[in-house]
This record gives C-alpha cells, sequence and structure tokens, in this order.
C-alpha cells in the first residue's frame, strides 16, 4: 500500500463517518500532507524510514485540515466522545502540534511557533 492509501486509511478510521464530499476533501488532504511531510523529511532519511510515523502524523495534519473546514460538520459524536468545533479551532491546532511532535527526529529544524 502506498504511502497516501495508508494515511488516508488512517485519518478515515479516526474521523469516523463522513459524507461523500468530506471523504473526498479528506482524499486531497491526505495527498497534500504526504507530499508536505516528503519535502521536510532531512536530508538521508526517506519515508520508508520512518512509514509508521508519517502515516501517524499524516492523517493527524490531515485530520486537521479537514476540521477547519467548511464542510466539516459542526458536532460529530463518536461512541461517548463528542467533538464540537469551535471558532478557535482548538482541536485543529492540538491535532498539528501532536504531529509535529511525532515529526520531530525526522525533519530539517525549523522554526515553529505554536502558541502559549
Amino acid at each position: 500500500m502506498i504511502l497516501e492509501d495508508q494515511i488516508y486509511a488512517q485519518a478515515l478510521v479516526l474521523a469516523g463517518q463522513l459524507s461523500q464530499e468530506q471523504d473526498a476533501l479528506l482524499r486531497v488532504l491526505c495527498r497534500v500532507t504526504r507530499t508536505g511531510l516528503e519535502s521536510r523529511l532531512r536530508s538521508g532519511i526517506t519515508p520508508e524510514d520512518c512509514r509508521a510515523d508519517l502515516v501517524a502524523a499524516g492523517s493527524l495534519l490531515a485530520l486537521a485540515a479537514l476540521s477547519e473546514s467548511d464542510s466539516c460538520p459542526e458536532r460529530f459524536t463518536a461512541g461517548e466522545l463528542t467533538v464540537q468545533r469551535g471558532s478557535s479551532s482548538a482541536a485543529a491546532r492540538c491535532l498539528r502540534s501532536q504531529a509535529e511532535l511525532i515529526l520531530v527526529p525526522y525533519v530539517r529544524d525549523s522554526f515553529t511557533f505554536l502558541g502559549v
């Protein structure tokens, strides 16, 4: 399975049920995320060297982008967990932050201000 498909499959599991429009958008976001992550890898590190972490980080980043899109529902429930979209998109920031922590060992040094 290619990396993009793995990122999409994991993101889909995490996202739960999506509309057809959201699903199509998620697939595009996974492709863009994969490209972006691969471009950030340090010299000498290939996607195969860190495949599992790229899949995890990529799915979180794609979901963060999906949660900020207009096609994302304002509120959804998965089991006992209910997520409600807020104007500041704290959930998206949290997903991005977790993805960045996963990527630290593999990406080039860069300054990223995550907030205070």
